[in-house]
Order: C-alpha cells, then sequence, then structure tokens
C-alpha cells in the first residue's frame, strides 16, 4: 500500500494516491471509487485511530502553505468520515430522470449588474421606469461605502452596456449628481467612512482553522454583536486592529465555537416574523446593498449566479418549488409558512427519533425511502399517508431528500456562491455578520424553512448523550445537502470546502437567535426609508386616491387627538385594544416604562378577556404606521425612547397575525 504519509492536501495528491493504492495508475477517477478507496484504507487504519473520536481536530481543518505537505498523523480521516458517507448516500439514491428544472447559464457583467441592481429595488435606475422600491429614496439613505459600492456597480453597467453598443443609457453622473461628493450619511446610522480607510489587498483563500491569532492562548467567548453601525463601516476598522476577539481556533470540542448574543436596545430587538411583509421587502433591498458592500470592504469576491427557470412541477411534493408547496399548502391549512410535510417530518423526527443511535447518520432502507416517497406523493393531501410504518431512520432520509430534491436549493441558487464565500472571511465575527446580512436576504419561504429546519438540528444536538450526535457529526451531515445544488454532480475539488461548509452549519445552528434577530441598523435605515418615501415614490391615480383617502382619514385621527397634543409632549400615548372590553387605555410614559407593563396591564384590568373570541390568544403591543409599516414589539422596549424615535405611530394590542 502507498505511504501512510502521502500528500493528500491537494486533489491532484489525493488523485494520485488512490490510483496507486488500488494498482491502477493512469485511469479514471470517479468520485465513488476515490470514496470506497478512502473507506477502505479508513478501516485498515481503523485501530489506529481509535479512541479519537469523530469531531474534527484543528489540525484536520488546516490548509498548509503551498509546497508542504500533511502527514497522516495529523490528518484525521475519521473525522471527515460523516461527511464522505452522506455524499456517496446522496449519490447512490439520486433519481437518473432528475430534471433540471433550474439552471445557472453564462451571462455578462451587464446582466449581472442588472440583475443586482434589480434584486436591490434599484431598477429605475437602468430602466427609467417606476419600479416597487423609490430608488432616489433609497440612493438618499444610504451610507458613503454603500452609495460609493452603488456607484461602482453602476458605472460597471454602463462601461459594459457601452461596449456592447446598446441605446444610451443613463450614465452614472445622471444619478449622483456630484460624484466627487458621496450623498450625506444618515446622522441616525452610522459616522462616515472616509476613502482611506477601505482595504486595499485581497483576503487569502481560508478554511476553519486557518485564520489569523493574536498569540495569545485565547479562549471563545460569548460576545455580544454591535447592532448600531452597519457591519461595513465596522469591518475595515477591526481588520485594522485585529483584536483577540476576532480570533478564531476550531477546535475538536463542539464547546469551541464563539457564540454571538444580540444587544438589548432600548428601542427592543425585532425578530424576522415581527415586520410586515412590506416592510422586510425593504429590509431586503437595504441588505443586498449593505452585504455587497461589506464584501467589497473584506475583499473577498462575490460571485453571482443568474438562473432560468425551466418546466416546475406544480403538485406533489418532492422537487416542487418551495413557494408552490406552501400555496398548496395554505388551501389546505391557511397561514403556513413552511411546507406541511416537512413540518410533519421534523415532527415525525420530534417524537421518535431524537433519542435514536445515530439519527440522521445511518441511513435507513433504499427500498423502504423509495416505497415511502411514492406513497407521500400520492396520499400526503388526502389525508391517507399511514404515518405509523415510517420508522426513525427512513424518516430522516426523506428530510434529507426533500432538501436536496428542492428545484432550487433551500439558500437559494443566487445566493449559495454568498454563502461558500463565508468560508474565506479570517474571523468568526465577520462569518456571523455575513451570514447575518445573508439570512435577511432570503425569500420568506425559504427563510422560515431553513429555521424549522435549524431549530430541529438544534434539539438533536441537546440529546446527543442519547443519539451520538454531536454539533460536527450533525453539522458535517446536514452540509452536502444544503450546499451541493440539485442535479450537481460531486467533484473532488469540493472535499476541500467539506470541514468550511460543515463549519458554515456549525455557525448557523448555534447562532440562530441572533441570525433571525433584524439588526438595529437595519431597522434605523429603514425608518429613515419610509420617511423619504412618502414624497419621492410616484404613485398612479388609483394608488393616489386610496393613498390620498387613507392619509385624509389618518389627518383626521390627528385632528381629533390635537386635544391631547399638550399631553402627548409630556409623553402620553392612548393604546387600541380591539379585542378587549377596553378598547382603549391612555399610558403615561417615563424613561422605565416598558412594553410588557403595558402588556400586563391591560391583562390585568380586562381579566385576560377578548371580545368574539372563545379561545384565548397571547396579546402583544404593536407600533403602527408612522415611519414603520407595522411592528410587534419586544416586551423589554422602553416606550419613551420608541415615542421619541417615531412620534406619529398609533400603539396597537392584539395577537399576531398568522
Amino acid at each position: 500500500m502507498f505511504p501512510i504519509t502521502t500528500d493528500l492536501n491537494t486533489i491532484s495528491g489525493a488523485a494520485a494516491w488512490i490510483p496507486a493504492c488500488k494498482g491502477e495508475p493512469n485511469q479514471p477517477l470517479t468520485w465513488l471509487k476515490w470514496s470506497n478507496c478512502l473507506t477502505e484504507c479508513l478501516s485498515e487504519r481503523k485501530e489506529r485511530y481509535q479512541g479519537s473520536g469523530r469531531m474534527i481536530s484543528q489540525e484536520a481543518l488546516r490548509l498548509p502553505p503551498e509546497g508542504h505537505s500533511v502527514s497522516q498523523s495529523s490528518l484525521d480521516l475519521n473525522s471527515m468520515e460523516d461527511y464522505w458517507s452522506e455524499l456517496r448516500s446522496i449519490e447512490e439514491t439520486s433519481h437518473s430522470c432528475q430534471e433540471e428544472l433550474l439552471e445557472a447559464r453564462s451571462i455578462d457583467e451587464a446582466d449581472l449588474e442588472e440583475a443586482w441592481l434589480q434584486e436591490a429595488g434599484l431598477s429605475t435606475l437602468v430602466s427609467g421606469a417606476p419600479g416597487d422600491a423609490p430608488a432616489e429614496a433609497l440612493l438618499s439613505t444610504l451610507t458613503r461605502t454603500q452609495a460609493a459600492l452603488v456607484k461602482k456597480r453602476l458605472d460597471n453597467y454602463t462601461q459594459t452596456m457601452r461596449k456592447r453598443n446598446k441605446q444610451p443609457i443613463r450614465h452614472v453622473r445622471d444619478v449622483f449628481a456630484t460624484p466627487d461628493s458621496p450623498p450625506v450619511c444618515p446622522s441616525d446610522l452610522v459616522s462616515p467612512v472616509t476613502p482611506s480607510t477601505q482595504p486595499s489587498s485581497k483576503l487569502p483563500h481560508w478554511t476553519p482553522s486557518q485564520v489569523e491569532s493574536c498569540g495569545s492562548d485565547c479562549q471563545p467567548v460569548r460576545e455580544t454583536l454591535c447592532f448600531d453601525v452597519p457591519y461595513s463601516e465596522g469591518a475595515v476598522a477591526r481588520r485594522k486592529s485585529r483584536n483577540c476577539q476576532d480570533c478564531q481556533r476550531v477546535q475538536r470540542d463542539d464547546g469551541a465555537l464563539p457564540i454571538f448574543l444580540p444587544p438589548c436596545p432600548k428601542l427592543g430587538l425585532t425578530k424576522v416574523e415581527d415586520l410586515s411583509s412590506e416592510d422586510m421587502k425593504k429590509i431586503g433591498y437595504i441588505s443586498l446593498i449593505e452585504l455587497t458592500t461589506y464584501y467589497d470592504a473584506l475583499g473577498v469576491e462575490l460571485k453571482r449566479t443568474r438562473s432560468t427557470r425551466g418546466k416546475a412541477r406544480e403538485s406533489g411534493i418532492f422537487g416542487v418549488p418551495l413557494a408552490t408547496l406552501l400555496e398548496n399548502d395554505q388551501k389546505k391549512l391557511p397561514g403556513s409558512k413552511v411546507p406541511l410535510v416537512f413540518r410533519k417530518l421534523l415532527s415525525k423526527l420530534e417524537q421518535t427519533g431524537l433519542q435514536t443511535e445515530g439519527i440522521l447518520r445511518v441511513p435507513g432502507s433504499a427500498s423502504r425511502v423509495k416505497h415511502l416517497r411514492q406513497e407521500l406523493e400520492a396520499k400526503f393531501y388526502e389525508d391517507r399517508f399511514d404515518w405509523e410504518q415510517v420508522r426513525q431512520n427512513d424518516a430522516a432520509g426523506l428530510l434529507k431528500m426533500f432538501i436536496r430534491e428542492l428545484p432550487c436549493p433551500l439558500l437559494t441558487l443566487q445566493h449559495l456562491p454568498a454563502f461558500l464565500a463565508v468560508q474565506n472571511m479570517t474571523s468568526s465575527r465577520n462569518q456571523i455578520q455575513a451570514l447575518h446580512l445573508l439570512i435577511m436576504l432570503l425569500p420568506e419561504p425559504n427563510r422560515d424553512t431553513l429555521k424549522a429546519l435549524l431549530e430541529f438540528l438544534r434539539k438533536v444536538v441537546a440529546h446527543e448523550d442519547k443519539n451520538r450526535m454531536s454539533l460536527w457529526n450533525v453539522s458535517m451531515i446536514v452540509a452536502p445537502n444544503l450546499f451541493v445544488a440539485h442535479g450537481k454532480s460531486t467533484k473532488l475539488e469540493e472535499m476541500q470546502g467539506a470541514a468550511g461548509a460543515a463549519h458554515l452549519v456549525r455557525l448557523l445552528i448555534t447562532n440562530q437567535d441572533l441570525l433571525w434577530t433584524v439588526p438595529c441598523f437595519l431597522i434605523s435605515h429603514l425608518r429613515k426609508l419610509n420617511e423619504v418615501s412618502v414624497t419621492k415614490k410616484p404613485l398612479s391615480s388609483e394608488k393616489s386616491k386610496r393613498k390620498l383617502l387613507r392619509r385624509w382619514t389618518m389627518d383626521r385621527d390627528k385632528r381629533e387627538k390635537a386635544q391631547f397634543s399638550d399631553l402627548l409632549r409630556e409623553g402620553i400615548i392612548r393604546v387600541h385594544a380591539p379585542l378587549h372590553t377596553k378598547v382603549s387605555m391612555a399610558i403615561l410614559l417615563d424613561s422605565e416604562t416598558k412594553a410588557k407593563d403595558v402588556m400586563a396591564r391591560f391583562d390585568c384590568e380586562n381579566g385576560r378577556s377578548s371580545r368574539g373570541s372563545s379561545r384565548k390568544q397571547r396579546q402583544y403591543l404593536f407600533e403602527v404606521g408612522g415611519n414603520i409599516g407595522e411592528r410587534c414589539l419586544d416586551p423589554e422596549t422602553h416606550l419613551l425612547d420608541l415615542y421619541r424615535v417615531n412620534p406619529n405611530c398609533s400603539w396597537v394590542f392584539k395577537p399576531r397575525t398568522t
């Protein structure tokens, strides 16, 4: 057998090792042959590595300097077995008749920039036609670095279009009147950053352990992530200081992962589900601009793909787009945000599989899984499917199959490269911030489904003592299902990113509470955008009539409240509770009044009774209107501080809408 110290760091090294090991020099190397040979070698060396555990070591993830090799003693092959086994299982169970519903196509820079501008809500800059979002209003609220990034992309689009000899288009100077003077940065968002602070060099390729260290024996800490300043503005300063908190050392112990906590702002935390759909759409525009600016500031290349849609299935379970599944599910259960079959599989696993050893890792019977898949397709929506026949490992196989066979990846085709590029960032803080912005960008069905999956995975890890599934095991198994696009064959070069992809899954699982919280700087930007949009957004005649009528109604209400104007200046608000016997209540605010205090007062004075509903529902305090669409308030929100930020809002005590 080939010496155990063979270089496995590069694909060429691995390719040379395996044929030599099998006595088949210069023969074509397929993934299956490569994997099977590696498994045999692993078995032969099993005794040597017994007791080493399944979790990856720091050395196993380190990519050495070019020209150096890693000895087998420093490469824990057993730590990667879960990932390779899962990939082999995916290839063996994939259907030969897979259809490519979404396929990437080659497009030039102009098309890429146009797609980016459209997704960022700035399509009017290239089309000249009114769009869904007021581009001028959005531009006026950007920070200096964000505005510079938009100018750069618009100028790139312009230059590329000119080379193609297209019709005359708007020059970047027509959009930004004074190119040498970037738009004024909103005072409530950030402080300006001068161009001289921009990074001038690109970051090196990253693997989880190949990060810069401050030299001290620093341990992972639970750190509060700053939400006040856009991540792009703080990236340069942290890159220059390289303090100890940015150190990351991937160790065998799952507890070594850095844990980032959300802050406790006086205006309260805002979960994704706390905002209206219209506000979250605007958050998506802002997040894309901020994400691109952030990657640019870090020197990380952000690749984008554009897809063309083929003929997609409109019925059934597997291989159906999430949006179509939810549309069908909502006919059966209005308000569904996660596909019913996906939720049912998670529920089945939570009931019977959390304490099953090897759940997710040990595959079910291929024939049973195939049969169950056919049964689900035929009987699920008719409520004739027998869930009692589904074993735990078969349910896990169906769950992973559902994720893999989505025609568009759960992390979306256009953003999948951006997720993978997070591996190229050299600090855990930068990685979390990038993932945070990417979660804000995901379409609502994808974001809600991913959240349900991560909540389940956290429960699996919490039962590690029974199921023998550590955080690293779970991440290694889930990574290929999330990061391998539908219909894409596995390539050997992808194996180098295995550890990095699993590390991203670990970050998603351990920091999911933070990642589904909207950063304060995005909320501040949203408020500014809503204020500016009132005067900037052009309206059609019909929309104008409806909005003018609505505004006239609001003005009438304000006139009726004019008698309370003096009291309002002193911090008096009126809270409306349409479902309570006492439909409104005047509240005197002080610096310590929180949303939970108002909620408790309503519950106390109304005896938790509601009108028109026999079933008790938990109710929350909302801010409605003003510079926000609608926001469910965190119980810890300081109301006087919020009143000063949004004095024209209405206060409503009501249940959440499903």
